[in-house]
């Protein structure tokens, strides 16, 4: 396995056990608007590596290990890296833009800088799929990446747990910008998937501007 890899799944799982076993820890580093608004931006990085439970923590960390290496074969071992860290900012940057004025609002998790790896390894291998837990049949990647986002859409509305689902979007924004920026010849070779990608997005933003987030 990559050695960037193992290292971004390892500090994951420190931190975040780190995190279920220190309450004060978790909340030190949690993603909190109040604190990011009063100056403590690192928690803008550091929740990204703290997750709810095991199975978040699972989920996100197989949902990596499974898209990673199409990416890292594609575009090399630090491309990857800027690919899962830009997409990480974006997450947050998203986050901080979307829930500003919600002091209140806390949220944790790796989503957003594994769902910019997701959108960025279909976009380099579109016709990728995958077996899920509960279907015997390998479906196509591009449906579980837009039935993911979907799903965020959902979170965000039900607003009943601390999984950051806007999180999910930033990132999703981080990985396509990216890799489009990375491979440009996608957007003539590609444009279908392009395209098809770009939806979940939009109809995030047209929800948002006609207020029915």
């Amino acid at each position: 396995m990559n050695t960037i890899l193992i290292t971004i799944i390892a500090l994951n799982l420190i931190v975040s056990f780190k995190g279920f076993g220190d309450l004060s820890f978790f909340r030190k580093y949690e993603f909190h608007i109040g604190s990011i608004r009063a100056g403590e931006q690192i928690r803008m990085f550091s929740s990204a590596f703290l997750h709810a439970d095991l199975g978040h923590l699972f989920f996100n960390m197989f949902t990596l290990y499974m898209f990673a290496p199409v990416v890292i074969n594609h575009l090399e071992s630090f491309s990857f890296l800027t690919v899962y860290l830009v997409s990480l900012i974006f997450g947050s940057l998203l986050t901080l833009y979307f829930h500003k004025n919600d002091y209140s609002y806390r949220a944790i998790g790796a989503s957003g800088a594994v769902t910019g790896v997701l959108y960025a390894a279909i976009l380099l291998q579109p016709d990728m799929s995958l077996y899920l837990f509960f279907i015997p049949i390998p479906i196509p990647a591009y449906i579980f990446g837009i039935g993911y986002l979907l799903y965020s859409i959902y979170g965000m509305k039900a607003k009943n747990d601390t999984i950051g689902h806007t999180a999910h979007f930033g990132g999703a924004i981080g990985g396509f910008l990216i890799t489009i920026l990375k491979e440009p010849q996608m957007l003539t070779e590609n444009t279908f998937m392009v395209v098809l990608l770009a939806i979940p997005i939009v109809i995030l933003f047209v929800m948002a501007k006609t207020g029915k987030l």
